[in-house]
């Protein structure tokens, strides 16, 4: 790996870090303890952070003392450019999950797509967020949740929907972190599949980074997601840089 890879690859995990953030965060050893409650595992995960980090047997024990402390399993996130803890996460019986990959492109290289029923605005509104919820299947804490999340984002930030039948059928939201577009939340109403709405969506998105400024765009999608990988390339995601997984602590019986 270049230093060049090197260097984007770090400024990636941060910009998507940092474009879904967690409700509370600490630092151990190299390594930040994410916590937010409900589902998301970005943001209830250990993730590495740039440059030195602790010693495997250390961060994992203080990780597993973080989350059990607040009644959650320990879960590792782990990218291939941080895989110093797969062995000892292997010996103890973390099992993997999650397989993704993260995209990226430079802004120039993505598609030009336009719609006239797309519509971006700097905060979600009740239409925006009730459709998230309805698509993401979100009980109450999950809307609480995502919420406060949507709070905490900063920076340019764009929430984008497309239209049918004069209502939300596909939508997204954007953060442009350090010149770089992290694309988020790409969601298509069931009932309106198959009709290039993600794709105008995430368009839409992409127009609102170029006007702003961005110089580049970056995602992430779980690997076996072939209709989105297959959208994304369709709009100029064609780099994969790395991938990341999770390693779940067992439970154990008693």
């Amino acid at each position: 790996m270049s230093a060049g890879d090197d260097d984007l690859n770090w400024r990636i995990e941060q910009a998507c870090r940092e474009g879904w953030p967690a409700a509370a965060e600490t630092v151990v050893d190299g390594w930040l303890l994410r916590r937010s409650g409900g589902r998301i595992r970005r943001t209830n995960s250990a993730n590495p952070l740039r440059g030195k980090r602790g010693a495997p047997d250390a961060v994992i024990d203080a990780a597993e003392s973080f989350y059990i402390g607040h009644g959650q399993t320990p879960l590792f996130r782990v990218p291939d450019i941080a895989g110093e803890l797969e062995a000892v996460l292997d010996y103890r019986g973390y099992q993997p999950e999650g397989g993704t990959i993260h995209l990226h492109a430079g802004i120039g290289d993505l598609a030009e797509v336009r719609d006239e029923q797309v519509t971006v605005s700097k905060v979600p509104d009740e239409d925006w967020l009730a459709a998230r919820f309805h698509m993401g299947a979100f009980d109450d804490a999950e809307r609480r949740i995502f919420r406060e999340m949507t709070g905490l984002i900063l920076g340019d930030r764009a929430f984008v929907s497309c239209e049918r039948d004069s209502e939300i059928a596909a939508l997204a939201y954007g953060v442009i972190r350090n010149g770089l577009l992290v694309v988020e939340s790409v969601e298509t109403d069931g009932r309106f599949r198959q009709q290039g709405l993600g794709r105008k969506t995430v368009g839409g998105l992409i127009d609102w980074a170029r006007r702003a400024g961005a110089s580049g765009a970056c995602l992430q999608v779980v690997a076996d997601n072939a209709p989105a990988r297959a959208l994304y390339a369709s709009l100029g995601f064609s780099r994969e840089l790395y991938r990341y997984h999770y390693r779940r602590k067992p439970h154990e019986p008693r």
